[in-house]
């Protein structure tokens, strides 16, 4: 396996591919069964998303290490292997300090193994980068797919119950009980559709729409850029013998 020099790491190609550019959900469009199911809150997308991006920074750090022992012929065997390992840590984790949050997050830890973003950044990366930045790829990659999530759990815990940030502490504990906004106060009508699957579909899509939105403005913007006119005075050259 050929692999990329250090000096060639850009991180900040990376941070971008991984927070926008190549975000796991908005762009590559994986992990969408967990990010649908769960998202019906904040703390239940911020689980589910530091459960996926710790798995993400193991494995690639793991694999890093072990890619010039590991043919090709077992890789991908191997590879899962890392991977169920390190969502077992995480869901034992869980299970000794947010054990509240783990029964409400269920059977979507484990199937953190199933999710092909972090078998597709351990291929695609880690086996072929050093271990600082196949760490630094992990973090990234799961960074932007937590901060994904949160936006989505936000948005529909907002319009399903009119408050932010209710039972956060299930995962930071006793302290943060309080932490709870009531937005539209105790009046609101509350929105059902928003917190069933329908509704984390239609939220999902309205911020891919909202990302191309973006991405199609930036790319007027650097073209309008190239083509603007220079202002002053030209030189204008000849060649050949003028009479």
């Amino acid at each position: 396996m050929s692999e990329v020099k250090q000096t060639e790491i850009n991180y900040t190609e990376i941070t971008n591919k991984g927070l926008w550019s190549n975000n796991p959900a908005l762009v590559q469009l994986l992990g969408l069964c967990p990010l649908l199911a769960v998202s019906s809150s904040v703390v239940n997308s911020l689980g589910l998303g530091l459960a996926t991006l710790l798995v993400l920074i193991i494995t690639n750090s793991v694999v890093s290490l072990i890619r010039k022992q590991v043919s090709d012929a077992v890789r991908l065997p191997a590879f899962v292997m890392i991977i169920a390992a390190a969502v077992t840590c995480t869901e034992l984790l869980m299970k000794a300090f947010t054990y509240e949050l783990y029964q409400i997050l269920g059977i979507f830890i484990p199937l953190i193994v199933t999710n092909c973003a972090v078998l597709g950044r351990a291929d695609a990366f880690a086996s072929k980068n050093k271990i600082v930045p196949s760490a630094f790829d992990g973090f990234m990659m799961g960074l932007g797919f937590l901060l994904v999530l949160v936006c989505v759990g936000a948005v529909r815990e907002l319009l399903g119950t009119g408050h932010l940030f209710a039972d956060m502490h299930l995962l930071f504990g006793e302290f943060a009980r309080n932490w709870q906004l009531n937005i539209f106060g105790k009046d609101y009508p509350n929105v059902i559709f928003a917190l069933l699957p329908p509704g984390a579909f239609i939220v999902v899509g309205f911020l891919i729409a909202g990302k191309n939105i973006i991405d199609t403005m930036m790319k007027a913007r650097a073209e309008a850029k190239k083509l603007k006119p220079v202002k002053g005075s030209k030189r204008v050259r000849t060649t050949g013998t003028v009479a």
